[in-house]
């Protein structure tokens, strides 16, 4: 049951709205609203192939390390003391 709606009175509906429209015309409906989710579910596999490739291109550009463009805090540090202790003598 749904809220109180039968079956029965569910296949009147569906008969007035069959007399109304008319099967074919029903069918075409059918058949667009058919067309219209297969193609949203082909753009939504697309969108997710382009944020795969996205995302490997991404993680291919963080692993590429370049060298010469680190900085080491702790030595920089001694060597301003190693400085410093030179010149107090």
């Amino acid at each position: 049951m749904l809220g109180g709606i039968s079956i029965w009175q569910l296949l009147i509906v569906l008969g007035i709205i069959i007399l109304i429209f008319g099967t074919k015309k029903l069918r075409n409906v059918g058949t667009d609203l058919g067309g219209a989710v297969k193609g949203f579910k082909s753009a939504m596999s697309e969108e997710d192939k382009e944020k795969e490739k996205a995302s490997e291109k991404d993680a291919a550009k963080v692993a590429h390390e370049e060298p010469g463009n680190t900085f080491d805090v702790q030595a920089e540090e001694k060597r301003k003391a190693e400085q410093q202790r030179e010149e107090r003598p």
